[in-house]
């Protein structure tokens, strides 16, 4: 099901030209936005409310991780909100695959925290495999590949989703009566999450056959995002140009 209108007259686009086709809240959106707001609840809901000086600082020793996952948490929210005010769609696929973004959102909350904490816990020169939780080990280097798995795991599945949600628009671009750059856009989209997909296997692929330095360098390897991201843009801005530059025909 497309959500009408479903072919607009132009005049609401976003900063790309791109038509918007979703301009009102659907169900979906708004269990969407409940579920979001329920995983933010889970980063912060094991944290009590400090009773003295020295367990506020305790607790604001974790607001690094916090913001984190929260930027994390909000760059997704971002990108299905944008994906569902282009093109509005609510058909069975959408409604799946959007689905199974959210178990995963939820799912993946307490993992996402757990990486964090021990990633800036490990930047202010703590060594998580040397400390002790409650008599137990906080993490011992046989966790630390299976950790570095789960992480990329939900990491992998999160912008495999998104691929898979665009390239459901792009079969759906007759009715929604796409055009040649709209069209360009979406599969833009799809390429750039590939890319976030073969990054998180790569650490993956690091963490399991690197041996004892392979967690290490599988967490290091999602330093590559930004200049990944950042040569794809520049060269998709490049093609885009050319692509605006051809007449339209008809």
């Amino acid at each position: 099901m497309i959500r009408s209108p479903m072919v607009m007259d132009g005049s609401t686009v976003d900063a790309n030209g791109f038509r918007l086709r979703g301009r009102e809240v659907s169900r979906l959106e708004a269990l969407s936005d409940a579920v979001f707001g329920f995983a933010i609840t889970l980063l912060v809901v094991s944290l009590e409310v400090p009773r003295t000086a020295t367990a506020l600082f305790d607790a604001m020793s974790g607001f690094v991780a916090f913001a984190a996952c929260f930027a994390l948490l909000f760059f997704i929210w971002n990108s299905q909100n944008r994906f569902f005010r282009r093109y509005g769609l609510n058909d069975g696929w959408t409604v799946a695959l959007n689905g199974v973004l959210l178990f995963v959102i939820v799912f993946f909350v307490y993992p996402l925290k757990f990486v964090f904490t021990l990633v800036i816990d490990m930047m202010r020169g703590g060594r998580p495999w040397l400390q002790t939780h409650d008599g137990v080990q906080v993490l011992t280097a046989d966790q630390w590949p299976g950790l570095m798995m789960i992480y990329g795991g939900g990491y992998m599945a999160v912008f495999l989703l998104f691929a898979l949600m665009h390239l459901n628009a792009l079969r759906l671009g007759d009715a929604l009566d796409l055009s040649e750059m709209e069209r360009y856009d979406t599969m833009d989209n799809v390429r750039e999450s590939l890319l976030n997909v073969a990054i998180g296997a790569v650490s993956v692929l690091l963490s399991v056959f690197g041996g004892e330095s392979g967690p290490l360098l599988g967490g290091l390897s999602y330093w590559l995002v930004g200049p990944a991201l950042l040569a794809h843009g520049w060269l998709s801005g490049r093609r885009r140009k050319r692509v605006e530059s051809v007449p339209a025909i008809g």
